[in-house]
């Protein structure tokens, strides 16, 4: 089963967008760039530069546009946001402060 692309920001659909993306293509829910290095297969956090292509030219603004030749769009570029350790602050706070 083919996953369907989705904005790498905000997690919004991006199934009526047409392939390939251009350059200066947005988001239509959060106006977030997508022809970026966080929504390309090459990204990984775990390599030096971000990027798994080694001839690749290192860009240093992963959420912004690019003119990467490697570009690839990511279908599961969104990760929603950790929220449990802020969650777990908070009511750490309310609990010190009586808040509870």
């Amino acid at each position: 089963m083919a996953h369907e692309l989705v904005c790498w920001k905000c997690g919004a659909s991006l199934a009526a967008l047409t392939l390939p993306l251009r350059r200066l293509e947005e988001c239509p829910r959060c106006r977030a760039e997508l022809h970026v290095c966080r929504m390309c297969r090459e990204y990984d956090t775990s390599v030096a530069t971000r990027c798994r292509e080694p001839t690749a030219e290192e860009v240093r603004e992963k959420e912004r546009a690019n003119f990467c030749d490697f570009f690839q769009p990511r279908p599961n570029a969104y990760t929603a946001p950790d929220t449990a350790g802020t969650d777990r602050a908070r009511a750490a706070l309310a609990d010190l402060f009586g808040k509870r």
